[in-house]
């Protein structure tokens, strides 16, 4: 039988567009776990939720000084930025990503995101009726630090490696084929077929793709090899030279606010290479996943 691909890749690709791209779990996945689902009681899902944890200098070394690594989603709900916008008043300095040269590296709202990825995350935002990041985050404030490589070093950066997104799709393709071929009845193209022609089809299709998230610390075994990739290593390399900087400033209270899929290769360089060590997490819900009070009446019997 000849090949086939569906839904279940349009699936994983567009969560990888909205997470960002994350990195294989290692041996402890409690350790690594910077997406879950919160579920209640009844174990119904309340919501998408990212992690954000604190880090400190081991031993006695600094005790003063604070890393928080706070994962985002790309799109979210309003209220999640809003949350983070409040937050982030309170430390000397946050550190964001944007691939963008450092004369326009402060996004504006309503910007145009100027590249095919960003235009699907801002076409999702309509399609599950939530919140661009770049349009809720406040960037404009003092304390914001752009903390990643222009599209130049970006591009170089590929290219002294081998690397292309070309390449990356292809496997990420032969990825979803894999996973359809274990689903031999076809519940996943089921399930986004389904949401997508629901009355209340933002809500289903946020269930669905939540579980995709949480899912998708084996994504990225497509992507980084031994050596690491431009993604996720070089990019979080140079995330980790502006901390040293604003370290060497004397700030003592510094966020990294990245896409979680970069938070557990930041979490490994802050324990190896700044001797600083995990000491407590917070959940922040990014997607309410309970139904609205316009999806629960769509559901009544007429």
């Amino acid at each position: 039988m000849p090949a086939k691909f569906g839904i279940p890749f349009v699936a994983t690709f567009l969560s990888l567009l909205t997470v960002s791209w994350t990195i294989a779990a290692p041996a402890d996945p409690e350790a690594n776990k910077f997406v879950r689902i919160n579920q209640g009681d009844d174990k119904k899902p309340l919501a998408l939720q990212t992690a954000i944890v604190r880090f400190r200098p081991a031993g006695a070394n600094d005790p003063g000084v604070v890393v928080d690594l706070i994962g985002a989603i790309h799109i979210g709900d309003k209220a999640y930025y809003e949350a983070l916008n409040q937050r982030f008043r309170g430390y000397d300095a946050v550190l964001y990503e944007l691939v963008a040269r450092e004369k326009d590296n402060v996004p504006q709202p309503g910007q145009n995101p100027g590249s095919f990825v960003g235009g699907m995350q801002v076409g999702m935002k309509s399609l599950l009726e939530l919140e661009y990041q770049l349009d809720g985050i406040d960037y404009r404030q003092k304390n914001m630090v752009h903390a990643d490589m222009s599209p130049e070093e970006f591009s170089a950066t590929m290219k002294s490696r081998n690397e292309s997104f070309a390449g990356m799709f292809f496997r990420m393709l032969g990825r979803a084929m894999a996973e359809q071929a274990e689903d031999p009845f076809g519940t996943g193209d089921f399930q986004i077929l389904a949401a997508m022609f629901a009355q209340d089809r933002a809500h289903r299709l946020k269930l669905v793709m939540a579980k995709q998230f949480t899912n998708l610390e084996g994504e990225i075994s497509l992507f980084d090899g031994p050596d690491g990739s431009t993604i996720i290593t070089e990019r979080n390399a140079k995330a980790f030279e502006v901390l040293r900087r604003e370290m060497a400033k004397g700030h003592k209270k510094i966020a990294v606010f990245y896409g979680a899929g970069h938070l557990p290769d930041m979490q490994r360089r802050l324990e190896q290479d700044f001797q600083m060590q995990r000491t407590g997490v917070e959940w922040v819900s990014a997607w309410s996943l309970t139904p609205t009070d316009a999806s629960a009446s769509s559901k009544k019997p007429r």
